[in-house]
């Protein structure tokens, strides 16, 4: 069947102005279907947006957007949103190098009010807007749509309390599929979301407050009594307790409640909050069953219901970390284990499953990870931060203050270090090396094989501090760890190759290119393995026997273990000549890691180029 007519209402949507009312319920059914059949094509992420097609349809209906501004937390669920809002035709680029962004971006459309990536940032970003629009004196709407799990971080309790304080018009949406308050949505309580949100309710309600505030005791008995009565049907004390208006539950899938009820809150002034329902993966019997499996996925046929095996072959280092936790843990009941939110993508489903009592999930809580696992620390326990590289960065303070000041053993487990390819810069882990190596007391590790990477955590498990094992996403080069318990000596690097004239000192996932280029050129490889301490007497050695060294790391230039080689060299008063390759001093966009790493110079053929660019001047000079 031809896409126009499979998808006859959809197509007619440019924007978000021809959203129609008589269209909405056929609107989200087309978008759903689309929406099925993009992903299953591109790949990216599904269950969070099945679940907000008829919360994105309604949204933009009732308001005026991009004047009304949408504010959508994280990210993962905005794909219906990009689809109504002109970006329909570029669905097929999504997440791919030159596409669309897989999260709201504010380059690519003006719908995009707010760039995201990270979770739970919408309620300070919406309020900020909404203060803007009060001192601007504009009549414009700043509304955040943000899911159960991220009203787990403490920025967006900040938020709902610095906005309940203040008479600016923010509407919060709590986007709800996983909390059991199922029992309260239905017919009784749309009803009631209705008429609480209503013109009739809210006139009768603030008379009667001007009236009964002239006689304390009443006024403080039928605020009770209003209290107590919503209370009986909806779980909103606490929001209520922060200053907003609390409306709901409601059915997220119920377009026209949908639609009544945030007409209501539209024309209402102050801080008002939206308690939605809705079903991740809603309409996708494979999503609904498990929303895990497909919040991300590669591409899919979606009339088999089946999700493409990725084509790996061999153990991620992910699984290898994860295999390693359950082997440790069973050898030391002092190991305890701790992530903020990412038990599968950190590969420790395994872990939780055989050691319920040594696994805390503290929720999107970076910062309260952290600083937990110092207290355990204290107490003579062994915690294990497993924990994205680019969400460590939410964390900082907590690691210096916390954990490194007190020199205390909490190893940190650095997954996604370095590019990570379709989810583009909120996600890459550019920045760890630079930030870790600064730190006092910190060891800092990068593997360069699977293998390495266990002995590595055997090292950082055992060594009495602070420490951090970062690696990239994905698979390594294919080296079978060992099931062993095994350590590697402090701050030593090992050589890799014998050459001539240049040395070529490589950092984790940067080893095996720099191998590659290394042989090419009949060229010296270094394989540091630590970036903090640094084997400087194996620097040392390098410089006194070469006349270039290169430092290669999948890590921001500026500051990172390049860095500290030149400071090292520095400091003893030698001049080698020395090339420093890595990240560039920008964020890389989104699109495949192999290209994104070919594109930055950080594959062999981009190294090997990068140090005969650097030889050909010298050599015409000798001429």
């Amino acid at each position: 069947m031809p896409e126009s007519r499979r998808f006859p209402l959809l197509e007619t949507i440019n924007n978000a102005e021809d959203v129609q009312l008589h269209q909405l319920r056929d609107l989200a059914d087309e978008l759903r279907a689309f929406l099925i059949r993009s992903v299953a094509q591109t790949g990216g992420h599904l269950s969070s947006g099945l679940g907000t097609v008829e919360l994105t349809v309604a949204l933009h209906y009732v308001f005026n957007t991009p004047d009304d501004r949408l504010v959508w937390d994280v990210g993962h669920q905005s794909y219906p949103h990009k689809i109504l809002t002109g970006r329909r035709e570029q669905m097929h680029s999504i997440r791919q190098r030159g596409g669309l962004s897989g999260f709201p971006k504010r380059s690519e459309s003006p719908y995009d009010t707010f760039g995201v990536g990270h979770s739970s940032t919408s309620i300070s970003a919406a309020l900020g807007m909404a203060l803007a629009a009060r001192h601007e004196q504009l009549d414009r709407k700043a509304v955040a749509i943000i899911g159960d799990g991220a009203m787990t971080a403490g920025i967006a309790f900040e938020a709902l309390n610095h906005a309940g304080s203040l008479d600016a018009n923010l509407l919060v949406v709590l986007n709800d599929n996983d909390m059991s308050i199922s029992p309260n949505v239905g017919g009784l309580s749309n009803y009631l979301a209705r008429i609480l949100s209503g013109k009739l309710y809210l006139t009768a309600r603030e008379g009667s407050k001007k009236v009964l505030s002239q006689i304390p005791n009443m006024w403080e008995l039928a605020r009770r009594m209003e209290e107590h009565a919503k209370g009986m049907v909806i779980p909103g004390t606490l929001f209520e307790e922060l200053g907003f208006n609390y409306i709901g539950p409601i059915d997220g899938h119920d377009i026209a409640s949908l639609v009544k009820t945030l007409g209501n809150l539209k024309s209402l002034k102050g801080p008002q909050f939206l308690h939605v329902v809705t079903q991740k993966g809603k309409g996708f019997a494979p999503a609904e069953k498990n929303p895990c499996a497909f919040h991300g996925v590669s591409s899919f046929n979606p009339d088999a219901e089946e999700v493409l095996s990725t084509g790996n072959t061999g153990p991620t280092y992910t699984q290898v970390f994860g295999d390693w936790l359950c082997d440790q843990a069973a050898q030391d009941k002092n190991l305890i284990a701790i992530t903020p939110a990412m038990r599968e993508g950190s590969g420790m489903t395994t872990f939780a499953e055989q050691f319920p009592q040594q696994y805390f999930d503290v929720g999107i809580a970076e910062q309260h990870a952290v600083t937990i696992a110092a207290g355990m620390a204290c107490e003579g326990l062994k915690p294990v931060v497993a924990i994205y590289s680019t969400f460590l960065q939410r964390a900082y303070d907590q690691l210096i203050h916390d954990v490194a000041i007190q020199n205390l053993p909490v190893m940190f487990v650095i997954d996604r270090a370095g590019l990570v390819g379709a989810d583009g810069p909120t996600h890459a882990g550019n920045l760890d090396l630079s930030f870790l190596r600064c730190v006092p007391n910190m060891v800092v590790m990068a593997p360069a094989d699977e293998n390495e990477c266990r002995q590595m955590l055997n090292t950082g498990f055992r060594h009495n501090g602070p420490s951090a094992v970062r690696y990239p996403r994905g698979v390594g080069p294919g080296v079978t760890p060992e099931a062993s318990f095994s350590t590697l000596p402090l701050g030593k690097g090992e050589l890799r190759l014998s050459g001539r004239d240049i040395a070529i000192l490589a950092f984790g996932s940067m080893v095996a290119p720099a191998e590659a280029a290394g042989r090419a050129l009949g060229a010296t490889v270094v394989n540091m393995r630590f970036v903090k301490p640094l084997d400087e007497e194996l620097v040392l050695k390098m410089a006194e026997q070469h006349e270039l060294l290169v430092t290669v790391e999948e890590n921001t230039v500026a500051g990172g273990a390049g860095s500290a080689v030149n400071e090292y060299l520095a400091a003893q008063g030698l001049g080698t000549a020395i090339i420093n390759l890595g990240l560039p001093d920008r964020f890389v966009e989104h699109g495949g890691h192999s290209e994104l790493l070919a594109l930055c110079g950080l594959d062999a053929a981009g190294i090997q180029a990068s140090i005969e660019a650097r030889r050909q001047p010298a050599s015409a000079a000798a001429h």
